[in-house]
Protein backbone atom coordinates (compact mmCIF):
# COMPACT_ATOMS: atom_id res chain seq x y z
CA UNK A 1 0.00 0.00 0.00
CA UNK A 2 1.42 3.38 -1.01
CA UNK A 3 2.42 5.70 1.81
CA UNK A 4 0.11 8.70 2.20
CA UNK A 5 1.84 12.05 1.72
CA UNK A 6 0.92 15.68 1.20
CA UNK A 7 4.38 16.50 -0.11
CA UNK A 8 4.60 17.83 -3.64
CA UNK A 9 6.70 15.75 -6.00
CA UNK A 10 9.81 17.12 -7.69
CA UNK A 11 7.98 18.13 -10.89
CA UNK A 12 5.32 20.00 -8.93
CA UNK A 13 7.92 21.82 -6.84
CA UNK A 14 9.82 22.79 -9.97
CA UNK A 15 6.60 24.05 -11.56
CA UNK A 16 5.72 26.06 -8.45
CA UNK A 17 9.15 27.69 -8.29
CA UNK A 18 9.24 28.42 -12.03
CA UNK A 19 5.84 30.10 -12.12
CA UNK A 20 6.58 31.95 -8.89
CA UNK A 21 9.79 33.29 -10.44
CA UNK A 22 7.87 34.60 -13.47
CA UNK A 23 5.24 36.13 -11.19
CA UNK A 24 7.89 37.76 -8.99
CA UNK A 25 10.21 39.00 -11.74
CA UNK A 26 7.80 39.89 -14.55
CA UNK A 27 4.21 40.13 -13.32
CA UNK A 28 4.37 41.83 -9.94
CA UNK A 29 6.67 44.71 -10.98
CA UNK A 30 4.24 45.58 -13.79
CA UNK A 31 1.00 45.05 -11.86
CA UNK A 32 0.33 48.60 -10.67
CA UNK A 33 1.02 50.06 -14.13
CA UNK A 34 -1.40 47.79 -16.00
CA UNK A 35 -4.02 48.14 -13.27
CA UNK A 36 -3.87 51.91 -13.69
CA UNK A 37 -3.86 51.72 -17.50
CA UNK A 38 -6.78 49.27 -17.53
CA UNK A 39 -5.42 47.73 -20.72
CA UNK A 40 -4.64 44.19 -21.80
CA UNK A 41 -0.94 43.55 -21.04
CA UNK A 42 -0.01 42.11 -24.44
CA UNK A 43 3.77 42.38 -23.85
CA UNK A 44 3.48 40.23 -20.72
CA UNK A 45 1.23 37.70 -22.47
CA UNK A 46 3.87 37.48 -25.19
CA UNK A 47 6.63 37.03 -22.61
CA UNK A 48 4.59 34.27 -20.96
CA UNK A 49 4.26 32.58 -24.36
CA UNK A 50 7.98 32.83 -25.01
CA UNK A 51 8.91 31.14 -21.74
CA UNK A 52 6.26 28.43 -22.22
CA UNK A 53 3.73 29.60 -19.65
CA UNK A 54 1.06 30.56 -22.20
CA UNK A 55 -0.03 27.90 -24.65
CA UNK A 56 -1.82 24.58 -24.94
CA UNK A 57 1.38 22.65 -24.29
CA UNK A 58 1.56 24.18 -20.83
CA UNK A 59 -2.07 23.38 -20.06
CA UNK A 60 -1.72 19.87 -21.45
CA UNK A 61 1.31 19.25 -19.23
CA UNK A 62 -0.63 20.46 -16.19
CA UNK A 63 -3.70 18.36 -17.08
CA UNK A 64 -1.48 15.31 -17.52
CA UNK A 65 -0.56 15.40 -13.83
CA UNK A 66 -2.48 12.43 -12.36
CA UNK A 67 -2.83 14.22 -9.02
CA UNK A 68 -4.64 17.16 -10.62
CA UNK A 69 -2.52 19.61 -8.61
CA UNK A 70 -0.29 21.17 -11.26
CA UNK A 71 -2.85 23.65 -12.61
CA UNK A 72 -3.98 24.95 -9.19
CA UNK A 73 -0.35 25.21 -8.10
CA UNK A 74 0.54 27.26 -11.18
CA UNK A 75 -2.61 29.38 -10.83
CA UNK A 76 -1.93 30.25 -7.21
CA UNK A 77 1.62 31.35 -7.98
CA UNK A 78 0.72 33.42 -11.04
CA UNK A 79 -2.17 35.17 -9.31
CA UNK A 80 0.09 35.82 -6.32
CA UNK A 81 1.89 38.08 -8.80
CA UNK A 82 -1.28 39.87 -9.92
CA UNK A 83 -4.83 38.75 -10.58
CA UNK A 84 -5.54 41.13 -13.49
CA UNK A 85 -2.44 40.10 -15.41
CA UNK A 86 -2.94 36.49 -14.31
CA UNK A 87 -6.42 36.41 -15.81
CA UNK A 88 -5.12 38.01 -19.01
CA UNK A 89 -2.76 35.03 -19.28
CA UNK A 90 -5.02 32.26 -18.00
CA UNK A 91 -8.40 33.62 -19.15
CA UNK A 92 -8.06 31.75 -22.44
CA UNK A 93 -8.05 28.46 -20.54
CA UNK A 94 -11.80 28.77 -19.85
CA UNK A 95 -12.58 28.66 -23.57
CA UNK A 96 -10.08 25.81 -23.94
CA UNK A 97 -11.81 23.96 -21.10
CA UNK A 98 -15.12 24.35 -22.93
CA UNK A 99 -13.64 22.90 -26.12
CA UNK A 100 -11.94 20.14 -24.15
CA UNK A 101 -15.09 19.32 -22.17
CA UNK A 102 -17.57 19.22 -25.06
CA UNK A 103 -15.56 18.97 -28.26
CA UNK A 104 -14.34 16.07 -30.34
CA UNK A 105 -10.63 15.24 -30.80
CA UNK A 106 -10.73 16.84 -34.26
CA UNK A 107 -12.19 20.02 -32.79
CA UNK A 108 -9.45 20.14 -30.18
CA UNK A 109 -6.82 19.92 -32.92
CA UNK A 110 -8.53 22.57 -35.06
CA UNK A 111 -9.50 25.22 -32.51
CA UNK A 112 -7.23 25.06 -29.48
CA UNK A 113 -4.05 26.27 -31.27
CA UNK A 114 -6.04 29.23 -32.62
CA UNK A 115 -7.00 30.16 -29.05
CA UNK A 116 -3.36 30.98 -28.28
CA UNK A 117 -1.93 32.27 -31.56
CA UNK A 118 1.85 32.04 -31.86
CA UNK A 119 4.96 33.52 -30.26
CA UNK A 120 5.12 36.47 -32.63
CA UNK A 121 1.44 37.31 -32.38
CA UNK A 122 -0.23 35.71 -29.36
CA UNK A 123 -4.01 35.55 -29.32
CA UNK A 124 -6.60 35.11 -26.58
CA UNK A 125 -9.92 33.27 -26.50
CA UNK A 126 -13.25 34.02 -24.82
CA UNK A 127 -15.91 31.84 -23.23
CA UNK A 128 -19.27 33.63 -23.56
CA UNK A 129 -22.15 32.33 -21.48
CA UNK A 130 -23.44 34.98 -19.02
CA UNK A 131 -26.29 37.18 -20.28
CA UNK A 132 -28.00 40.30 -18.91
CA UNK A 133 -30.98 38.18 -17.79
CA UNK A 134 -29.13 34.88 -17.37
CA UNK A 135 -26.25 35.04 -14.95
CA UNK A 136 -26.66 32.54 -12.15
CA UNK A 137 -29.92 31.44 -13.81
CA UNK A 138 -28.27 29.69 -16.74
CA UNK A 139 -31.57 28.12 -17.79
CA UNK A 140 -32.91 31.60 -18.68
CA UNK A 141 -30.43 31.95 -21.57
CA UNK A 142 -31.92 33.81 -24.54
CA UNK A 143 -29.15 33.48 -27.11
CA UNK A 144 -30.50 31.21 -29.84
CA UNK A 145 -28.81 28.81 -32.22
CA UNK A 146 -30.82 27.68 -35.24
CA UNK A 147 -29.55 25.07 -37.68
CA UNK A 148 -29.72 25.89 -41.40
CA UNK A 149 -29.78 22.52 -43.14
CA UNK A 150 -29.46 24.04 -46.60
CA UNK A 151 -25.99 25.42 -45.85
CA UNK A 152 -24.98 23.19 -42.89
CA UNK A 153 -24.57 26.28 -40.72
CA UNK A 154 -25.69 27.36 -37.27
CA UNK A 155 -27.10 30.88 -36.98
CA UNK A 156 -26.49 32.57 -33.61
CA UNK A 157 -28.38 35.58 -32.25
CA UNK A 158 -28.21 37.12 -28.80
CA UNK A 159 -26.13 39.03 -26.29
CA UNK A 160 -23.49 37.88 -23.83
CA UNK A 161 -22.38 39.90 -20.80
CA UNK A 162 -19.12 40.21 -18.86
CA UNK A 163 -17.13 38.04 -21.26
CA UNK A 164 -13.44 37.80 -20.40
CA UNK A 165 -11.55 38.68 -23.61
CA UNK A 166 -14.86 39.35 -25.35
CA UNK A 167 -14.33 41.17 -28.63
CA UNK A 168 -10.52 41.05 -28.56
CA UNK A 169 -10.44 37.25 -28.75
CA UNK A 170 -9.70 35.32 -31.89
CA UNK A 171 -11.83 32.32 -30.95
CA UNK A 172 -15.09 32.89 -29.07
CA UNK A 173 -16.85 29.90 -27.52
CA UNK A 174 -20.55 30.75 -27.18
CA UNK A 175 -23.28 28.85 -25.36
CA UNK A 176 -26.72 29.11 -26.91
CA UNK A 177 -30.17 27.62 -26.60
CA UNK A 178 -31.11 25.16 -29.34
CA UNK A 179 -34.50 24.29 -27.82
CA UNK A 180 -35.51 26.99 -25.29
CA UNK A 181 -38.46 24.97 -23.96
CA UNK A 182 -35.97 22.44 -22.54
CA UNK A 183 -34.21 25.08 -20.42
CA UNK A 184 -30.59 24.30 -19.65
CA UNK A 185 -30.96 20.83 -21.17
CA UNK A 186 -31.62 22.39 -24.56
CA UNK A 187 -28.33 24.29 -24.76
CA UNK A 188 -25.10 23.67 -26.65
CA UNK A 189 -21.73 25.35 -27.17
CA UNK A 190 -20.36 26.70 -30.43
CA UNK A 191 -17.02 27.96 -31.67
CA UNK A 192 -17.14 31.30 -33.45
CA UNK A 193 -13.97 31.41 -35.58
CA UNK A 194 -11.77 34.52 -35.86
CA UNK A 195 -13.20 37.23 -38.10
CA UNK A 196 -16.72 35.82 -38.30
CA UNK A 197 -19.16 38.57 -39.43
CA UNK A 198 -21.91 39.59 -37.03
CA UNK A 199 -19.97 39.28 -33.77
CA UNK A 200 -19.29 42.65 -32.15
CA UNK A 201 -18.47 43.83 -28.65
CA UNK A 202 -18.64 46.87 -26.41
CA UNK A 203 -15.57 48.74 -25.34
CA UNK A 204 -13.68 47.28 -22.38
CA UNK A 205 -15.85 47.51 -19.28
CA UNK A 206 -14.40 49.49 -16.37
CA UNK A 207 -14.25 47.31 -13.26
CA UNK A 208 -13.57 47.48 -9.55
CA UNK A 209 -10.70 45.01 -9.86
CA UNK A 210 -8.91 42.77 -12.36
CA UNK A 211 -8.47 45.93 -14.40
CA UNK A 212 -5.73 44.56 -16.65
CA UNK A 213 -8.06 41.77 -17.78
CA UNK A 214 -10.36 42.64 -20.69
CA UNK A 215 -14.09 42.27 -20.04
CA UNK A 216 -16.82 43.24 -22.51
CA UNK A 217 -20.37 42.50 -23.63
CA UNK A 218 -20.61 40.53 -26.88
CA UNK A 219 -23.41 40.82 -29.45
CA UNK A 220 -24.31 38.14 -32.01
CA UNK A 221 -26.34 39.34 -34.99
CA UNK A 222 -27.05 36.53 -37.47
CA UNK A 223 -23.64 35.04 -36.82
CA UNK A 224 -23.30 32.08 -39.17
CA UNK A 225 -20.80 29.35 -38.30
CA UNK A 226 -20.16 26.04 -40.10
CA UNK A 227 -21.84 22.93 -38.74
CA UNK A 228 -18.49 21.63 -37.48
CA UNK A 229 -18.41 24.56 -35.03
CA UNK A 230 -20.98 22.86 -32.79
CA UNK A 231 -18.89 21.41 -29.99
CA UNK A 232 -19.49 17.68 -30.04
CA UNK A 233 -21.21 15.86 -32.87
CA UNK A 234 -24.67 16.93 -34.06
CA UNK A 235 -25.92 13.37 -33.71
CA UNK A 236 -24.95 13.42 -30.03
CA UNK A 237 -26.78 16.73 -29.54
CA UNK A 238 -29.93 15.40 -31.22
CA UNK A 239 -29.83 12.30 -29.03
CA UNK A 240 -29.39 14.43 -25.90
CA UNK A 241 -32.31 16.67 -26.90
CA UNK A 242 -34.48 13.62 -27.58
CA UNK A 243 -33.70 12.24 -24.13
CA UNK A 244 -34.62 15.58 -22.57
CA UNK A 245 -37.90 15.79 -24.48
CA UNK A 246 -38.92 12.33 -23.32
CA UNK A 247 -38.17 13.19 -19.71
CA UNK A 248 -35.18 10.89 -19.49
CA UNK A 249 -32.07 12.06 -17.69
CA UNK A 250 -29.75 14.08 -19.94
CA UNK A 251 -26.16 15.04 -19.37
CA UNK A 252 -25.41 18.45 -17.89
CA UNK A 253 -25.53 21.48 -20.15
CA UNK A 254 -22.52 23.11 -21.75
CA UNK A 255 -21.83 26.05 -19.42
CA UNK A 256 -22.07 24.02 -16.23
CA UNK A 257 -19.72 21.33 -17.54
CA UNK A 258 -17.11 24.03 -18.15
CA UNK A 259 -17.61 25.56 -14.70
CA UNK A 260 -17.27 22.15 -13.06
CA UNK A 261 -13.87 21.77 -14.73
CA UNK A 262 -12.73 25.24 -13.73
CA UNK A 263 -14.03 25.95 -10.21
CA UNK A 264 -11.11 24.47 -8.24
CA UNK A 265 -8.67 26.36 -10.46
CA UNK A 266 -10.59 29.59 -9.88
CA UNK A 267 -10.34 28.85 -6.16
CA UNK A 268 -6.57 28.55 -6.59
CA UNK A 269 -6.50 31.99 -8.23
CA UNK A 270 -8.27 33.44 -5.19
CA UNK A 271 -5.72 31.72 -2.96
CA UNK A 272 -2.92 33.51 -4.79
CA UNK A 273 -4.51 36.89 -4.11
CA UNK A 274 -5.13 36.02 -0.45
CA UNK A 275 -1.59 34.73 0.07
CA UNK A 276 -0.08 37.85 -1.47
CA UNK A 277 -2.04 40.05 0.93
CA UNK A 278 -1.24 37.87 3.95
CA UNK A 279 2.50 37.82 3.24
CA UNK A 280 2.59 41.58 2.72
CA UNK A 281 0.67 42.23 5.93
CA UNK A 282 2.93 39.84 7.85
CA UNK A 283 6.07 41.64 6.67
CA UNK A 284 4.51 45.01 7.44
CA UNK A 285 3.51 43.92 10.94
CA UNK A 286 7.07 42.79 11.65
CA UNK A 287 8.52 46.12 10.55
CA UNK A 288 5.89 48.65 11.67
CA UNK A 289 6.73 50.01 15.12
CA UNK A 290 4.09 51.55 17.37
CA UNK A 291 4.43 52.30 21.08
CA UNK A 292 8.04 51.18 20.96
CA UNK A 293 7.61 47.68 19.47
CA UNK A 294 6.60 45.95 16.22
CA UNK A 295 2.83 45.75 15.95
CA UNK A 296 3.00 41.96 15.45
CA UNK A 297 3.83 41.70 19.16
CA UNK A 298 0.27 42.78 19.91
CA UNK A 299 -2.12 39.85 20.23
CA UNK A 300 -4.83 41.53 18.17
CA UNK A 301 -2.49 41.78 15.20
CA UNK A 302 -0.80 38.42 15.70
CA UNK A 303 -4.13 36.60 16.09
CA UNK A 304 -5.49 38.25 12.94
CA UNK A 305 -2.45 37.04 11.00
CA UNK A 306 -2.83 33.57 12.51
CA UNK A 307 -6.44 33.43 11.32
CA UNK A 308 -5.44 34.62 7.86
CA UNK A 309 -2.83 31.88 7.50
CA UNK A 310 -5.16 29.21 8.87
CA UNK A 311 -7.97 30.10 6.48
CA UNK A 312 -5.65 30.18 3.47
CA UNK A 313 -4.26 26.74 4.30
CA UNK A 314 -7.74 25.33 4.89
CA UNK A 315 -8.99 26.69 1.57
CA UNK A 316 -5.97 25.25 -0.24
CA UNK A 317 -6.77 21.77 1.06
CA UNK A 318 -10.31 22.05 -0.31
CA UNK A 319 -8.96 23.25 -3.66
CA UNK A 320 -6.44 20.44 -3.87
CA UNK A 321 -9.02 17.82 -2.88
CA UNK A 322 -11.47 18.99 -5.56
CA UNK A 323 -8.68 19.19 -8.13
CA UNK A 324 -7.63 15.63 -7.38
CA UNK A 325 -11.22 14.41 -7.50
CA UNK A 326 -11.89 16.12 -10.83
CA UNK A 327 -8.72 14.75 -12.42
CA UNK A 328 -9.49 11.22 -11.23
CA UNK A 329 -13.17 11.28 -12.23
CA UNK A 330 -14.43 11.13 -8.66
CA UNK A 331 -17.98 12.51 -8.48
CA UNK A 332 -18.58 15.66 -6.47
CA UNK A 333 -21.24 13.98 -4.33
CA UNK A 334 -21.16 16.76 -1.72
CA UNK A 335 -20.47 19.65 -4.10
CA UNK A 336 -16.72 19.51 -3.45
CA UNK A 337 -15.89 21.63 -6.49
CA UNK A 338 -18.24 24.35 -5.33
CA UNK A 339 -16.91 24.04 -1.77
CA UNK A 340 -13.40 24.79 -2.98
CA UNK A 341 -14.35 27.86 -4.97
CA UNK A 342 -16.73 29.14 -2.28
CA UNK A 343 -14.21 28.83 0.54
CA UNK A 344 -11.27 30.22 -1.40
CA UNK A 345 -13.26 33.18 -2.73
CA UNK A 346 -14.59 34.18 0.67
CA UNK A 347 -11.15 33.70 2.24
CA UNK A 348 -9.66 36.02 -0.39
CA UNK A 349 -12.15 38.76 0.47
CA UNK A 350 -11.66 38.31 4.22
CA UNK A 351 -7.86 38.12 4.12
CA UNK A 352 -7.40 41.12 1.83
CA UNK A 353 -9.79 43.17 3.98
CA UNK A 354 -7.80 42.25 7.09
CA UNK A 355 -4.57 43.19 5.31
CA UNK A 356 -5.92 46.66 4.54
CA UNK A 357 -7.04 47.00 8.16
CA UNK A 358 -3.66 45.91 9.56
CA UNK A 359 -1.89 48.53 7.47
CA UNK A 360 -4.27 51.19 8.74
CA UNK A 361 -4.25 54.40 6.74
CA UNK A 362 -1.36 53.11 4.64
CA UNK A 363 -3.52 50.24 3.46
CA UNK A 364 -5.96 52.70 1.92
CA UNK A 365 -3.27 54.23 -0.28
CA UNK A 366 -2.14 53.06 -3.69
CA UNK A 367 1.42 53.23 -2.37
CA UNK A 368 0.77 49.73 -1.02
CA UNK A 369 -0.63 46.89 -3.16
CA UNK A 370 -3.10 45.63 -0.56
CA UNK A 371 -5.77 48.03 -1.80
CA UNK A 372 -5.46 46.50 -5.29
CA UNK A 373 -5.62 42.97 -3.91
CA UNK A 374 -8.70 43.99 -1.88
CA UNK A 375 -10.39 45.21 -5.08
CA UNK A 376 -9.33 42.13 -7.04
CA UNK A 377 -10.53 39.66 -4.41
CA UNK A 378 -14.21 40.60 -4.55
CA UNK A 379 -14.84 39.07 -7.96
CA UNK A 380 -14.11 35.60 -6.56
CA UNK A 381 -17.41 35.63 -4.67
CA UNK A 382 -19.22 36.62 -7.88
CA UNK A 383 -17.97 35.18 -11.17
CA UNK A 384 -18.26 31.54 -12.25
CA UNK A 385 -21.06 31.18 -9.74
CA UNK A 386 -21.75 33.53 -6.84
CA UNK A 387 -21.21 32.39 -3.27
CA UNK A 388 -24.97 31.94 -3.02
CA UNK A 389 -25.01 29.66 -6.06
CA UNK A 390 -22.13 27.60 -4.65
CA UNK A 391 -24.10 27.12 -1.42
CA UNK A 392 -27.11 26.11 -3.49
CA UNK A 393 -25.05 23.48 -5.33
CA UNK A 394 -23.65 22.12 -2.06
CA UNK A 395 -27.02 22.07 -0.29
CA UNK A 396 -28.65 20.22 -3.19
CA UNK A 397 -25.81 17.71 -3.25
CA UNK A 398 -25.90 16.91 0.46
CA UNK A 399 -29.71 16.91 0.78
CA UNK A 400 -30.67 15.25 -2.48
CA UNK A 401 -33.45 17.83 -2.69
CA UNK A 402 -34.19 20.61 -5.17
CA UNK A 403 -33.42 23.48 -2.82
CA UNK A 404 -34.54 26.84 -4.23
Amino acid sequence: MAEFSLDLNEEQRDLRDWVHGFASDVVRPAAAEWDAREETPWPIIQEAAKVGLYGFEFLATCWADPTGLSLPIASEELFWGDAGIGLSIFGTSLAVAAIYGAGTPDQLVEWVPQCFGDLEQPAVAAFCTTEPEAGSDVAAMRTRAVYDEATDEWVLNGQKAYATNGGIAGVHVVTASVEPELGSRGQAAFVVPPGTPGLTATRKLRKLGLRASHTADVFLDDVRVPGRCLLGEREALLERLDRARSGRRASGQAAMRTFELSRPTVGAQALGVARAAYEYALDYARERVQFGRPIIENQAVAFALADMRMEIDAARLLVWRASWMGRNNRPFTAGEGSMSKLKAGEVAVSVTEKAVQLLGGAGFLRDHPVERWYRDAKIYTIFEGTSEIQRLVISRAISGMQIR
